[in-house]
């Protein structure tokens, strides 16, 4: 095989070698499969109720203090990044809590899971702590 008949090759079967890898996300390595509420942000006690979930790979989901939202994410573990965050639009007296979360929760840029704690941080030193939770609760 010429050279570059094997470099073509590689560039062919690069895609096949990527979709075999699966999802290598923080879902992946603890936190699928529960919900996570966020207790914590910046060292703060969070009152709203603020929840996280990773429904399938590459996606987040979750409720705010007011509205359901989504949302991408494929940084591998333990690097975080959500991205395209959208969210229902329906006003509430949380606005400014729910505005704060979904923020913070774009600006994590690291994931560690211990347990039943998930802990979001980023560089700057800020942290969104979530303790996991029974469904419906």
């Amino acid at each position: 095989m010429t050279r570059y008949a094997a470099l073509a090759l590689s560039f062919l079967m690069l895609p096949l070698i990527t979709a075999c890898m699966g999802d290598e996300t923080v879902g992946r390595y603890g936190a699928a499969g529960r919900v996570w509420q966020l207790t914590e942000l910046d060292g703060a006690t969070f009152t709203s109720r603020a929840t996280l979930t990773f429904p399938e790979p590459g996606k987040i989901a979750g409720q705010a203090p007011c509205n359901l939202y989504f949302g991408t994410m494929a940084a591998p573990y333990p690097w975080f990044r959500a991205e395209k965050i959208g969210a229902t639009a329906m006003a509430c007296s949380e606005l400014s809590q729910e505005t704060a979360f979904l923020r913070a929760l774009e600006q994590m840029t690291l994931s560690e899971v211990s347990g039943d704690r998930l802990i979001l941080s980023n560089e700057q030193g800020r942290e969104m702590v979530f303790t996991a939770v029974k469904p419906g609760v």
